[in-house]
């Protein structure tokens, strides 16, 4: 029975854990563990749904409850301890952060947009879905995912152009 019922399912958490990921990250600002946190949650409710949504879009699916867990995510005030990969004071091979440097800045500008913006502009524009896949995906209707975009893309000029100006 379990066998049957996990059919595809693991080549499908394999093949899409990395790119699920990504998008997690995006959601969560950048927070790697929250968006690891983020994915394994979502791949576990769709692990109870997958016999329903394994031969339909089971892509679509992940996707929703991932912005949903994201943004009943950022509703939280506290989410207990928070990990790093590396201490602080530890340096690393090299100078990277010059070539990080402008993702960091735009994961950074991502942190600073409400949740459902965030989720409507990473959905549309990094994800590049249609905009009625994105509102399904929000759980809204299209004109209003199509105003949280247009307002987080807004946001994220005025942002992006603060931090590009010179300090006088």
């Amino acid at each position: 029975m379990q066998r049957f019922r996990a059919d595809g399912f693991d080549e499908f958490a394999a093949a899409r854990w990395s790119a699920l990921l990504h998008v997690a990250r995006l959601l969560t600002g950048g927070d790697r563990q929250r968006a690891e946190d983020l994915v394994q949650e979502s791949l576990v409710k769709l692990w109870f749904a997958w016999p329903k949504v394994a031969e339909q879009a089971p892509e679509a699916y992940v996707r929703q409850v991932l912005v949903r867990l994201a943004a009943r995510s950022a509703r939280r005030r506290w989410w207990g301890e928070r990990p790093v990969d590396e201490l602080p004071d530890r340096p690393g091979p090299g100078d990277v952060s010059a070539a990080v440097a402008e993702r960091s800045r735009l994961e950074a500008a991502l942190a600073l947009l409400t949740p459902r913006q965030r989720a409507a502009v990473v959905l549309r524009y990094y994800e590049d879905l249609p905009e009625g896949q994105v509102a399904q995906a929000l759980g809204c209707p299209v004109g209003t995912a199509r105003s949280h975009a247009s307002r987080g893309v807004a946001r994220l000029r005025d942002i992006l152009s603060d931090s590009a100006r010179p300090v006088k």
